[in-house]
């Protein structure tokens, strides 16, 4: 409670700040305000946003009919963020806070039974040429649609693939380099050590520590306004853009069954431990108001099935298995998008987990670009030998 009360203390004292000056209040969507030093010596931007969200699901019954809908009102994200330089703009910071719910839940006796409020607390110091070092929490250099922001997305949220074989966020270091191969042709290097256990774990490592390697190449050149890293083509590419990826983790001795995400492993001598590798390919296409994202997984551990000491299985099992996203939309010229979105997830039979696919058909429509847009989409679950599922949501996105 100490982070948020201090947190929210700043946010009133600078928005109090704020309003004395408001004739300087930056444009809507570029942050609430932005400071800089009499000196020049440091910098701050401060923003904030929500996302209010409403589902329906309807789940097969025996009789092959639909049921009665489940219905829920929430709100899915609220944050604060707080990112600018230090000392020197080659030494920059991100602090981010989770307020709603979902974003703290989640507390256990490794983070001491308290709320998960810090989502990112880095700082990123560019000390030498193309080369960077990230120290802190933040997210881990994996698959493309986990990078994304949760506030630009192309449709109400991620896919299937991403909750199933995701490495989010974790604490540790970054080393992240780029080189220019040709004229234009870009490859990135991404490079993360890091604890293993997720976020906000204080209790140090339980097993061993994570190993991530993400390689990006971009043969076309950047794409404008890091539209690599934002679903939709808002920036409308005026010529082909590509970025493809291949990503590698390893996660020693880990004791969660999603590497650093998912449930403790836990026997009668302590914790499962076993080594668990998660392979990414993915990318990202743009061309005048057209978008395709793809991204495959492939998840395997040395040991997936948790075991006491004397052999006998404790019922946890590593999320092992592979799966496919495929989405792709069109954004017309008054900012209606419709995107549709294919997901596959396979897990292993050990998992007792039945094959999915997943159908979703999306529209869109953007005020101001990604801060201020209201989006909605139905998918369509298909599982194998179990109950088909139809899912149905509208969401409100708001970014100051």
């Amino acid at each position: 409670m100490k982070i948020l009360r201090l947190a929210l203390g700043l946010f009133f004292l600078v928005s109090a700040n704020l309003y004395a000056q408001e004739k300087n209040a930056p444009a809507f969507g570029k942050g609430l305000f932005n400071l800089v030093g009499k000196d020049s010596s440091w910098s701050m931007k401060i923003g904030t946003r929500m996302q209010i969200l409403t589902v329906a699901d309807w789940s097969e019954g025996s009789d092959g009919g639909m049921s009665n809908p489940q219905q829920n009102f929430l709100i899915r994200r609220a944050r604060l963020k707080f990112d600018g330089f230090a000392y020197s703009p080659k030494l920059k910071y991100k602090i981010e806070l989770g307020l709603s719910n979902r974003d703290i839940s989640g507390g256990s006796e490794f983070t001491r039974n308290t709320p998960r409020y810090i989502l990112d607390a880095v700082v990123m110091w560019n000390f030498y040429e193309n080369f960077e070092l990230w120290l802190g929490q933040t997210k881990l250099p994996g698959n493309i649609e986990r990078v994304i922001s949760s506030g630009n997305l192309q449709q109400v949220d991620r896919s299937l693939v991403n909750s199933r074989f995701n490495i989010d966020r974790d604490v540790g270091f970054q080393l992240r380099h780029h080189t220019l191969l040709g004229k234009k042709f870009l490859m990135r290097e991404k490079l993360a050590f890091s604890q293993g256990e997720g976020r906000n774990v204080t209790n140090g490592n339980l097993g061993g520590h994570q190993y991530t390697a993400r390689l990006e190449f971009l043969p076309f050149g950047e794409f404008v306004g890091k539209g690599d890293y934002s679903g939709s083509d808002h920036k409308r590419e005026e010529t082909p853009k590509v970025m493809f990826a291949f990503n590698y983790d390893t996660n020693k001795n880990a004791v969660k069954t999603r590497s650093n995400l998912g449930s403790y492993m836990t026997n009668d001598t302590g914790f499962h431990e076993t080594d668990i590798n998660t392979f990414f390919f993915d990318g990202m296409f743009k061309y005048s108001g057209f978008s395709f994202m793809w991204e495959y997984a492939d998840r395997t551990a040395d040991d997936p099935i948790a075991k006491n000491s004397d052999g006998t299985e404790t019922g946890d099992i590593v999320w092992v298995g592979n799966g496919l996203n495929l989405q792709t939309g069109y954004l017309f010229k008054n900012n209606v998008e419709i995107s549709g979105r294919y997901t596959n997830i396979e897990l292993d039979q050990i998992t007792g987990r039945n094959p999915e696919t997943q159908y979703t058909l999306g529209l869109s429509k953007y005020i101001v670009g990604h801060k201020l847009k209201v989006q909605t989409d139905l998918s369509y679950l298909k599982v194998d030998n179990g109950s088909d599922e139809l899912m149905y949501r509208l969401q409100l996105d708001v970014h100051f």
